[in-house]
């Protein structure tokens, strides 16, 4: 292989895949995934904090962190209202993208369900847009004629697996296998008919199986099921999934480079903590009237006049103040602020688990953890229990713990490390100190492009392109979705869990 020439790099992502299933207990089983490690250069991949798809993969292909796109989940505050929020789709993604950079020099892309990437912009090739998107109905690709050609060649495309969380688990599975192949099958039609330099395929598959089926996997989880006949649902998938992907490489040629990339890992989840029941006994929170039965945080009515913080659901927990000057009625003066985080921090890594025993939460300020904070941020990010219990921000459970989750099903939660495997022919060896935001930066400098000054990650793997002089223009954009897309979406985020 020749080095010094401009070369093809294929990126295949697998959402959600933890390196301990790839590198160490699924191994044996992954014969292409074996190879790649074996002739190539791997280790576990530090994700963003928060560890959830979004902001994850755009981190990743961006080379930035949270603070510094605007972005801190799915969901994020619109304004300092206490319920306008806005979806992180592609409209509020303002900083370049590997993709922006090559299309803008000339080169060809191929995008397969990147997130973030509805609705779709023009690039230098084709793309197909993310789970994001709200139905088959919508404009989903770019060019917009390409999606006839898409329809067509996976016999009716799939976006994602719908209503996931659910105890019908053989018709998940079945949705699983289908949307995979479909996908795959996608994306070999367009390698194979398209001139392209970077092609770049996510997986969503690894996210949905993992969190409808970690409990027959994982002997240590709460409600583990053991005989089942699912107990193999998870490795039989990686093992099809190898040979989807062994598909692919041979199509890509042997001078392409290839990574295989994850956003995030995923690990056993042993219950919820109710965050906004905890700070309603703590008198932060004063709902006007206790529901009778569990409500979303949104349907209730709140005392502003007596509440000085409020929590959010998901995969891990945002507390945010209501500070004087900055919400409608915030009633904490500015000068507080740090005192009352510092009290917060303290008293929720306090909370214990169901037996009383100390959790291994963790808690985050964004000013200390990201190199710039743009848009509005959490006040507080919470990893409860070091990921293995999530946030539950639903009211009326009269307690502060749950263990049946107040969206539907789920085995699995985050972890913070997911999986980054290169093979370019060239480097060897297990790595460590990986960081997401590094993949930019490296998918660039393979390709012998400049490497922007304003990417915070570094190359992993030497080579001989230059630091570009200055940042590319930013884009600009705004919400896209309809009253009833946006109602759409957000019920599928609530049962993603990721609200």
């Amino acid at each position: 292989m020749n080095t010094d020439e401009l070369r093809k790099v294929l990126v295949i992502g697998l959402d959600c895949a933890p390196p301990e299933l790839i590198f160490h207990r699924f191994r044996d089983d992954l014969p292409t995934i074996r190879h790649l490690m074996q002739t190539g250069v791997y280790g576990p991949l530090n994700s963003t904090i928060p560890p959830i798809t979004v902001p994850a993969w755009m981190s990743m292909m961006t080379g930035k962190d949270p603070g510094t796109l605007g972005f801190y989940g799915l969901r994020n505050r619109a304004d300092y209202s206490y319920t306008r929020l806005s979806i992180a789709n592609a409209t509020l993604v303002n900083d370049d993208t590997v993709w922006d950079i090559l299309s803008a020099a000339g080169k060809k892309v191929i995008l397969v369900g990147v997130p973030q990437t509805y609705p779709p912009r023009a690039v230098n090739g084709c793309l197909i847009a993310s789970f994001l998107t709200p139905s088959n109905d919508s404009v989903y690709t770019y060019p917009q004629s390409l999606k006839a050609e898409i329809e067509r060649v996976a016999d009716g495309y799939v976006i994602d697996v719908r209503d996931f969380r659910t105890d019908d688990k053989a018709r998940l599975l079945r949705d699983i296998y289908a949307m995979t192949e479909k996908r795959f099958r996608v994306t070999r039609h367009l390698v194979q008919t398209r001139d392209w330099d970077f092609c770049m395929h996510v997986e969503m598959g690894t996210d949905r199986i993992h969190h409808g089926f970690w409990r027959f996997l994982d002997p240590t989880h709460r409600k583990r099921e053991f005989h089942s006949e699912f107990q193999n649902a998870i490795r039989d998938y990686y093992r099809y999934l190898d040979r989807e992907i062994a598909s692919l490489i041979d199509l890509a040629g042997e001078d392409a480079a290839i990574l295989l990339v994850s956003d995030h890992g995923a690990k056993r989840i042993d219950g919820g903590i109710c965050i906004n029941e905890w700070l309603i006994r703590e008198g932060y929170l004063v709902p006007k009237k206790y529901p009778q039965t569990p409500a979303a945080f949104e349907a209730l009515e709140i005392d502003w006049t007596k509440t000085t913080a409020w929590g959010a659901g998901g995969y891990y927990a945002r507390i945010f103040l209501n500070i004087a000057g900055r919400e409608p009625t915030g009633i904490v003066p500015p000068e507080r602020c740090d005192a009352l985080c510092d009290e917060l921090s303290e008293k929720i890594a306090a909370i214990p688990d169901d037996r009383g025993h100390p959790l291994p939460t963790r808690v985050f300020k964004p000013k200390e953890i990201y190199r710039a904070i743009t848009n509005i941020p959490p006040d507080l990010i919470v990893y409860f229990g070091d990921l293995l219990w999530r946030s539950v921000g639903t009211v009326g459970h009269r307690a502060i713990h749950t263990f049946e989750n107040d969206t539907g099903p789920d085995d699995a939660n985050h972890s913070q490390h997911g999986v980054f495997i290169l093979n370019d022919g060239t480097h060897t060896g297990e790595r460590s100190h990986l960081d997401i935001r590094d993949v930019a930066p490296t998918i660039l400098g393979l390709m012998g492009m400049p490497i922007p000054t304003d990417m915070q990650g570094q190359a992993i793997v030497s080579t001989s392109s230059m630091p570009a002089s200055a940042a590319r223009p930013s884009h600009t954009g705004g919400e896209v979705y309809t009253a009833d897309e946006q109602k759409a979406i957000e019920d599928r985020l609530r049962a993603l869990g990721y609200l």
